[in-house]
């Protein structure tokens, strides 16, 4: 900082000093006022080049995790609508298998058996139609062979096969082919028994497949939504502003810039002290 010197008056030099000194405060007071305006610590740049940067790439990385965790949870709600049209598949064998036993019993008569036999058919004719319709965003999930991939990850993927849940691809050929003109009694039952054991062993199989990915999903749920919060902390504590920190750092400001204001007043009076030497 230059020395003032009072005797020579052409120059202010200690207001000059004075002067700088209050830019710097006031560019200070603008800074903290910005800071506390947005909420952030950096808002250009030129305020932390190497802050900016380590934020940018922190909050890029945020914004992946939560498509991630967006993504789960959409695998999620696909893995729940098959697990529903399993499950209703699963509730139409077991009566099936009920009403195959009852109609195997000698206490029917054959009309009552036909009766039975067109119940069957009915729900035979559902199973396809369930397998058919259960679909998720467009994409059949019980009545296709294909295999979907979950992108659970920033550069991994969980995959779930699908398969087709039919009558005939369950293996239901004597059900499928039953009308009401069929009998089923004590000599054939066993045939249709069987298939729709073969059948409720393969619906089983799927839902255990579905209840495991889904359990999966779930604690990768859980340790995206753990990475999020921590990217975020991070991000946070290098890019935005602690505003406690800033309302103290700007009221003390405040009280420099007034000072300054005030001695750069008086610096401007100094020299007319010179004015004594020529009374």
């Amino acid at each position: 900082m230059a020395t003032s010197d009072l005797t020579r008056i052409r120059s202010n030099i200690q207001g000059m000093n004075i002067l700088s000194t209050l830019r710097d405060v006031n560019n200070s007071v603008a800074t903290h006022q910005l800071r506390l305006g947005t909420g952030r610590r950096i808002n250009s740049a030129s305020d932390d080049p190497a802050g900016m940067s380590i934020a940018t790439k922190l909050d890029n990385r945020n914004r992946i995790l939560s498509a991630v965790y967006d993504n789960i949870g959409q695998a999620k709600n696909m893995l729940a609508v098959a697990e529903g049209g399993l499950l209703s598949i699963n509730d139409i064998l077991v009566l099936l298998s009920e009403k195959i036993i009852s109609s195997a019993s000698d206490t029917l008569a054959d009309e009552d058996r036909g009766a039975i036999s067109t119940q069957l058919e009915s729900m035979v004719a559902e199973i396809g139609d369930i397998a058919e319709q259960t679909a998720f965003g467009g994409t059949a999930i019980l009545n296709s062979e294909k295999v979907l991939n979950f992108q659970t990850g920033e550069t991994t993927a969980t995959t779930y096969q699908t398969r087709k849940y039919d009558a005939v691809s369950l293996g239901l050929s004597n059900l499928v082919s039953l009308t009401a003109d069929t009998i089923i009694n004590s000599e054939n039952y066993q045939d249709f028994l069987s298939e729709v054991g073969t059948a409720l062993r393969t619906v089983s199989t799927g839902l255990t497949g579905i209840g495991s990915l889904t359990n999966r999903l779930t604690m990768k749920e859980a340790s995206i939504s753990l990475t999020q919060s921590n990217t975020e902390a991070a991000y946070s504590r290098i890019r935005n502003a602690d505003m406690a920190a800033e309302q103290l750092e700007l009221t003390k400001m405040q009280i420099l810039q007034q000072t300054a204001t005030s001695m750069l007043a008086q610096a401007n009076t100094n020299s007319q002290s010179i004015l004594t030497l020529f009374r």
